[in-house]
């Protein structure tokens, strides 16, 4: 291990046993938004999309936190919160983004959030629409509650990889602005032959 270490190891401040003192990997809030699922009716097949996306990408170790919620503002604000508090660094929510009356996910983001992310869903619905015209439909946002990015997905597993590939690039880099002034703040890394995220040189 002496003299030679990966890209995100030289990062680190966590996620390793340095010493005596074991930090732990940062956390991600994976927030299923169903009635259906969240009564057990349902497989829920949003929840373990965001999940295999985030192992295929990531390089650096992190945690999942999973939750399913029905579709209601109060339970679905709770639930982001909830995460939020937990120490998140950031939340994925899958579900309840289109124009139906039980569609409330973007409500509940923007009722806990205090930043909104607007360029999210500008461009997941730029993205979804080389694929379906139906995209426009989609009302997925983004926002900062706490020091946890909050990202609204939508429900379909296809759906998922597409809108995370078009926007996860800036992900790491935003959880890193989130978290200026933090004296051991987390950091996500990418596996550059997947997926290059965007860094500031310097």
């Amino acid at each position: 291990m002496r003299g030679r270490k990966s890209a995100w190891f030289r990062h680190l401040p966590w996620g390793i046993v340095t010493g005596i003192m074991t930090i732990s990997p940062p956390l991600i809030g994976i927030l299923t938004v169903s009635d259906r699922a969240s009564r057990g009716e349902y497989v829920d097949e949003g929840g373990p999309a965001i999940r295999d996306y985030l192992h295929e990408v990531l390089a650096s170790p992190w945690e999942a936190r999973e939750r399913i919620v029905a579709d209601s503002i109060e339970d679905i604000s709770a639930a982001i919160v909830s995460l939020a508090e937990a120490g998140c660094c950031l939340v994925v929510t899958t579900g309840g983004t289109g124009p139906a009356p039980r569609d409330v996910t973007p409500e509940a983001t923007e009722r806990v959030c205090q930043k909104m992310l607007p360029g999210f869903g500008e461009l997941m619905r730029s993205e979804s629409l080389k694929y379906v015209p139906t995209a426009i439909l989609s009302r997925q946002t983004a926002g900062i509650c706490g020091r946890a990015l909050v990202v609204n997905l939508p429900g379909r597993p296809r759906s998922i990889r597409q809108c995370l590939d078009a926007v996860f690039p800036a992900i790491p880099y935003c959880v890193d602005l989130i978290h200026t002034g933090v004296e051991r703040p987390p950091r996500l890394e990418t596996k550059p032959e997947r997926l290059v995220a965007f860094r500031p040189k310097g």
